[in-house]
């Protein structure tokens, strides 16, 4: 019978723990390159370098982070610390065919947005031109870049970390004939009026950067990806409500294709997106 890695955690720590703490050890994990991202409750911080050490043994990996504070800021930046290993902890985290270079303690990378990456990777035609206005390191741009092979793919990303390793990235993948990257605000720089599809992956105050995502579209039509949460009090349908009277002010329409839940992101809320449909 197949032991998980879980459970060969819980054997091991079970010597070093006491018994009253084993409850409260992480049943979940991101695993980004050899950096393991435990959230170790605070029951478990006076353990937390013996913890570490089994996890990145049993898991294979050379660094242990713990997320203490989430995703914060206009820069998406990672709030963690390091409990166990190598304090230098980029390494290259390869998935789906595509190779992603990152420092997760400066950086954000979700393995919970595995299959919308792999979705993204498929979605585009040969013929399109696609804008990316959070593109990161490279999250979804890659797998387009990589898989469909857009005719152009324009990737903006304001956080000058991010944006480093987004442009060694697309070497590494040898999309350069395909992806131009764009330092700054998209609001200032993401270019106007070229783009048959535009990605809108920003989860905070989502609905403010609708217009400039219309503003990217070629003419009067397109589809945008729309990434936004949704709880007990923000429905799908008032997502979509926001996307249909953003096009209205621009005498657009707005139709939507298809809306998936990413992951969960908070108890009660969830990741989403919407893909619609922009025309007259």
């Amino acid at each position: 019978m197949r032991v998980t890695p879980f459970e060969c955690v819980q054997k091991e720590l079970s010597k070093e723990l006491p018994a009253d703490c084993m409850q409260f050890l992480p049943k979940k994990w991101e695993k980004v390159g050899t950096v393991v991202i435990l959230k170790l409750p605070k029951e478990l911080e006076p353990f937390q370098e013996t913890i570490g050490k089994v996890y990145a043994s049993v898991l294979g990996c050379s660094s242990v982070l713990n997320d203490v504070g989430g995703i914060a800021g206009v820069y998406r930046t990672p709030t963690v610390t390091l409990v166990w290993g190598s304090s230098q902890t980029e390494t290259m985290h390869t998935e789906n065919g595509v190779r992603y270079l990152l420092d997760p303690q400066k950086v954000m990378f979700s393995s919970g947005n595995t299959t919308e990456r792999k979705r993204m990777g498929l979605i585009s035609g040969s013929k399109e031109t696609v804008v990316d206005l959070f593109a990161g390191i490279g999250y979804f741009t890659l797998a387009m870049a990589v898989h469909s092979r857009p005719k152009k793919i324009v990737a903006c990303e304001m956080n000058p970390v991010a944006f480093d390793y987004l442009c060694k990235n697309i070497i590494l993948n040898h999309a350069t004939e395909i992806v131009e990257p764009l330092c700054g605000d998209n609001r200032k720089v993401a270019p106007k009026g070229c783009a048959d599809r535009v990605l809108v992956g920003y989860l905070q105050e989502a609905d403010t950067f609708l217009p400039f995502a219309m503003e990217c579209l070629r003419g009067t039509r397109g589809v945008l990806h729309y990434h936004a949460l949704i709880s007990r009090s923000t429905t799908i349908e008032d997502l979509l409500k926001q996307v249909q009277m953003c096009a209205e002010s621009y005498n657009r329409h707005a139709t939507l294709l298809l809306a998936k839940e990413i992951k969960s992101y908070a108890p009660g809320v969830s990741h989403v997106v919407l893909d619609v449909r922009i025309g007259e």
